[in-house]
């Protein structure tokens, strides 16, 4: 609409900051840059050939440097740090023509699956205002949700963009490692990677043609595509074998009815669409081998951040400047001796061979996105005195998504249905390595017999 004049970009970025004012309440954004996002839609005029041109998008504020706006992680400890470069992925969506409008809320340093960092408050569900976004891309997840922006960016290293989405009814694919590179700043990184929340497979298929691909200095990358995800996205992926998963490598770990039912139920929609459906059992190794390994690459990456931190800010990391929960895990990935961490990532490779050679004869899996409904904003504090409590809280709530970080495959929760309580349920599809290609086929599939692009919530808070 904007290439052929029929909209303009001002009016575009005009009613998203319309709309991120009659939703503050919601309280998504960490910062507004409302007066540069305008100059920047001025500049964009009819027969712009960019693929997202005047398009407004918000960026998660979590290592994904903007140029000129303030870098926060959540955190007291960065202070008002304001880098003066832009993030690889950030240049790529500035050269699309998407016109950043803000900063969106994450947890202190993405640690947690809900949003509610003490420096900026919790960030609120538009579908009930007492519960969270999720996290860590819970911001994003909720301008999304309540229409401030059409996209959003996300990053996923234990389920960040997937548990979002299933919180606030949306789509959000984790890519597969490696095909989104995270330049400048890291060449390789095991557990995360970069991505979006949207509403249609067929924007998350467009916007993954735009991030994927190697950066130069990149220590590694996924083999690219045979053909754009977004032309692949439209093929009919044939009928498939798919695995269904409920049960939860974590012992102590119960399964909520409801996102069970979501499971079950997308099952036989995809029965419906031809495909062999059967209930397998888990292969994830249950106990303190897969808990403890991933929790020890989790606080290595944290004590890493907090250094960053340290170090842009020059503050020092204290209860004062970082969250207890935080401080914690700081602590803990300090105490890791290199050999440590070294054997952890062997034992994390060793655990994903054998989850993925016990998939092999599976197209896809099937699991439920989370275990539990999303959570009030006191289930899970990162301010509690308890902060091991906290963490396991966290892991209870989402059992089924941070294996996937360990063993790199691409996942995708779709949101599907809305359970009895008016709150959104999501399921997620596991593709094999590099596979994201069928999961945005099967994901179109659902879409187009289930579709939920359409489906907002109300306005339940309009003004803080």
């Amino acid at each position: 609409m904007v290439r052929a004049g029929e909209v303009s970009s001002r009016e575009l970025v005009r009613a998203s900051l319309d709309r991120i004012g009659a939703t503050s309440g919601l309280n998504h954004w960490t910062l507004v840059d409302g007066e540069n996002a305008l100059a920047t839609a001025d500049a964009i005029g009819p027969g712009d050939e960019r693929p997202f041109a005047g398009v407004p998008i918000g960026i998660k504020d979590l290592l994904a440097p903007v140029a000129g706006l303030r870098m926060a992680h959540g955190s007291d400890l960065l202070g008002e740090f304001t880098p003066d470069y832009d993030y690889g992925q950030v240049r790529r969506l500035k050269e699309a023509g998407f016109v950043i409008v803000g900063k969106t809320q994450t947890p202190e340093f993405g640690i947690t699956p809900v949003t509610n960092p003490r420096r900026f408050g919790p960030a609120r569900n538009p579908w009930d205002p007492e519960r969270t976004t999720g996290g860590s891309s819970g911001g994003s997840g909720g301008a999304v949700a309540c229409g401030a922006v059409p996209i959003a960016h996300g990053s996923d290293g234990g389920g960040s963009i997937r548990i979002p989405a299933a919180c606030c009814g949306l789509l959000g694919l984790k890519p597969a490692r490696g095909r989104v590179s995270m330049a400048p700043d890291l060449g390789e990184q095991f557990l995360a990677s970069d991505g979006v929340l949207a509403r249609t497979t067929e924007d998350v298929a467009a916007l993954l043609d735009l991030m994927a691909g190697h950066e130069l200095g990149d220590a590694s990358w996924a083999p690219p595509p045979e053909a754009p995800f977004a032309d692949l996205a439209r093929r009919d992926p044939g009928r498939l074998r798919i695995g269904l998963v409920t049960e939860m490598a974590l012992e102590d770990a119960t399964l909520d009815p409801e996102c069970e039912r979501g499971a079950r139920e997308a099952a036989r929609l995809l029965e419906r669409l031809g495909h062999y459906v059967e209930e397998i059992a888990s292969p994830i190794p249950a106990g303190d081998v897969t808990v403890g390994t991933f929790t020890a690459l989790w606080a290595a990456n944290v004590a890493a951040s907090v250094m960053h931190g340290q170090i842009v800010s020059g503050n020092q990391p204290s209860l004062e400047t970082i969250e207890p929960l935080s401080l914690w895990l700081y602590e803990m990935g300090m105490a890791i001796p290199s050999p440590a961490y070294i054997g952890a990532l062997a034992t994390s490779q060793a655990i994903a061979r054998g989850i993925i050679a016990t998939w092999a004869n599976w197209d896809l899996v099937l699991t439920p996105t989370l275990a539990q409904r999303p959570v009030t904003h006191a289930d899970i504090d990162p301010c509690d005195d308890d902060p091991a409590a906290t963490f396991e809280k966290g892991a209870r709530f989402t059992p089924f998504t941070p294996i996937f970080n360990m063993t790199g495959q691409p996942a995708i929760s779709v949101p599907l249905f809305q359970g009895d309580d008016g709150l959104p349920t999501g399921v997620q599809l596991v593709g094999p390595q590099a596979g994201e290609a069928l999961l945005l086929q099967v994901s179109r599939q659902l879409e187009e017999i289930a579709p939920w692009a359409d489906r907002f919530p109300g306005d339940v808070v309009t003004t803080s």
